[in-house]
């Protein structure tokens, strides 16, 4: 191993130009650490809203983004005994202020990776963690997700969106979601029993009696996706701004809500890997790109117009 490292970081907010190679020192790790070189990264919503947007979790730049992260264990800190060097891993950096995986080698705590499965290469278990731990900590560990319950999925072909229809479906669950009609045909394929296509049909008037909701839009949806609950169903929204109305508005209409952030999870990770390895999550992958080419890969997210995930090969 070298001493430093290529990394992607930014001395400014803004659109995917401000995003540049540097090198930094690599990291060594710490206790109940380990550190990975890193073979493909995915992207998420939260990368590309990091590097533009103000007031969001992180503090100014400079910084490294990317919390998705597969590869191969170089070193482990004191104390670690769940991996050794040249385990294959796969998992989730501590969200938010973990971040650092846009780069050849990251470290981490070694309970936010799990085995990666040998069945998938780097590239899809580099796209699962942060958009499938987000859906199952949802669906599973919030909603206690049960066989034969109608969910409701909003921007089902999206990171988060595509993954919970398939651990929806894995659970028994009937599923509904909302997408373009031209992401219906994948959808299907994934599993999902009944689509709404958002952009000739009200949701809000043609879905009822769900048992939860899934929400990855915001405030607006969130409200008008109240009704479609029966009584005593819950949905979950991971947008938290305006989320005290979508509560005092539940409260009212007699069902529950819940905010949620996604975090590092050994549990969640392995349950994942599970799934992975039996074929029953499969992430759509959007798009390819080495590192030199983050920045084509950020100008693509920026359209939230893709089916999947975006990936960032480094190794």
């Amino acid at each position: 191993m070298t001493e430093t490292m290529r990394a992607i970081s930014q001395d400014t907010l803004g659109g995917p130009e401000v995003l540049r190679e540097i090198e930094l020192p690599r990291p060594t790790p710490g206790p109940s650490e380990v550190l990975v070189r890193v073979h493909a990264a995915g992207l998420n919503p939260t990368d590309w809203k990091h590097r533009a947007l103000d007031g969001l979790f992180l503090p100014p730049p400079p910084f490294v983004l990317g919390w998705d992260v597969s590869g191969v264990v170089e070193a482990v800190g004191f104390g670690v005994t769940l991996f050794a060097p040249g385990d294959e891993v796969f998992g989730m950096l501590p969200y938010p202020y973990g971040h650092g995986s846009m780069a050849e080698y990251v470290t981490g705590p070694a309970r936010a990776f799990a085995r990666k499965p040998q069945s998938v290469d780097h590239v899809v278990a580099g796209a699962t963690p942060l958009a499938a731990l987000t859906a199952w900590q949802a669906l599973v560990d919030t909603a206690k997700i049960e066989a034969g319950q109608r969910v409701l999925i909003h921007a089902a072909a999206g990171g988060v969106g595509h993954l919970a229809v398939q651990i929806a479906k894995a659970r028994g669950a009937y599923v509904i979601g909302t997408a373009s009609a031209a992401k219906h045909e994948q959808l299907r394929a994934l599993g999902a029993d009944e689509l709404i296509d958002y952009r000739t049909v009200d949701f809000a008037e043609a879905v009822r009696d769900v048992d939860i909701v899934l929400d990855t839009l915001g405030v607006e949806t969130c409200l008008r996706s109240l009704p479609t609950l029966r009584p005593g169903g819950l949905l979950i929204s991971i947008k938290p701004t305006g989320f005290e109305e979508v509560r005092a508005a539940a409260d009212r209409q007699g069902v529950r809500v819940a905010a949620l952030l996604v975090e590092a999870d050994h549990a969640g990770m392995n349950a994942i890997a599970d799934l992975l390895a039996t074929g029953a999550l499969t992430p759509t992958i959007a798009g390819v790109f080495p590192l030199a080419d983050v920045t084509q890969a950020h100008a693509l997210g920026d359209t939230d117009r893709t089916f999947g995930k975006l990936v960032v090969t480094v190794a």
